[in-house]
């Protein structure tokens, strides 16, 4: 199967469909939207579904046996989430849609591409401020093509920690999520919710935040991000800190190995 799957081929057309879909959120970006709600609070706009089956339209003609996880897909109960050994594409068209919907510059396409459930190519484009985070596997990060690396803080008082917040409102899920924010915010220097994990794993890959973790989140969320964040010398996991590292297990750790073990005896919750 690799002989169609080669990195630099699939890096190569990635890219392309992340400039189309770039393209097409940006013109949108400043309009209003279509709102179509998939729960309470949880959003996506006719921009997601269509930027999704632009790219998937085109994936589909040029690997017609290749697999896909994809947001939207997914959600509309076209297909569920299990990643295969297949060569597979995982797609968020538009991650940070509320951020889109109010015109919060903070969002981005995100397009990763496994083999044998190991991610070999990912990239990430916020069209709306030019940042184009890319990795192939063992080649190193790259954020508009200048080599990437994450930071390098032992001291957890000096890092600067990144989360998300859970669609599920009811107060036990919110209980544990802000119990744990809380110790976090004692033991670090500040913490930011910014409202894009796949982002949050580019900055921190790119040493802008030095701690990232979130529960909820979904393979299509952090497949880019997870190659990315390795190849800048991050380590990824999840929040009891076990290896390997499972797309589907919808919780992200990603940090510098220097303080794993400390932000670890923090956000553990058993």
């Amino acid at each position: 199967i690799m002989s169609n799957t080669q990195p630099q081929e699939i890096f190569e057309f990635a890219l392309e469909l992340a400039q189309q879909a770039g393209q097409m959120i940006k013109q949108a970006f400043y309009q209003p939207k279509d709102l179509i709600f998939k729960g309470d609070t949880d959003l996506v706009t006719a921009t997601d579904q269509a930027v999704e089956e632009m790219v998937m339209d085109k994936i589909r003609a040029k690997y017609p046996r290749h697999k896909f996880v994809a947001e939207e897909d997914i959600a509309a109960g076209r297909a569920e989430e299990v990643l295969t050994d297949d060569p597979t594409w995982l797609i968020d068209p538009i991650d940070g849609t509320t951020n889109f919907v109010h015109r919060v510059p903070h969002t981005c396409i995100s397009i990763g591409f496994a083999v044998n459930k190991e991610v070999i190519v990912g990239v990430i484009l916020n069209p709306i401020l030019d940042e184009l985070y890319t990795a192939i596997k063992g080649e190193g990060a790259f954020r508009n093509s200048e080599p990437i690396s994450i930071a390098k803080k032992s001291d957890l008082k000096q890092c600067l920690v990144s989360t998300g917040f859970p669609y599920d409102r009811d107060d036990e899920t919110l209980d544990i999520v802000f119990g744990r924010l809380r110790k976090v915010l004692k033991a670090c220097r500040a913490v930011r919710r910014l409202g894009s994990a796949t982002l949050d794993m580019a900055y921190t890959a790119s040493g802008i935040f030095d701690i990232y973790f979130e529960k909820g989140i979904h393979a299509w969320d952090v497949a880019a991000g997870t190659l990315i964040a390795t190849e800048a010398g991050a380590v990824v996991t999840n929040l009891k800190g076990e290896m390997p590292y499972d797309l589907c297990g919808r919780e992200v750790l990603v940090c510098n190995p220097d303080v794993l073990e400390q932000i670890l005896d923090i956000i553990r919750t058993d």
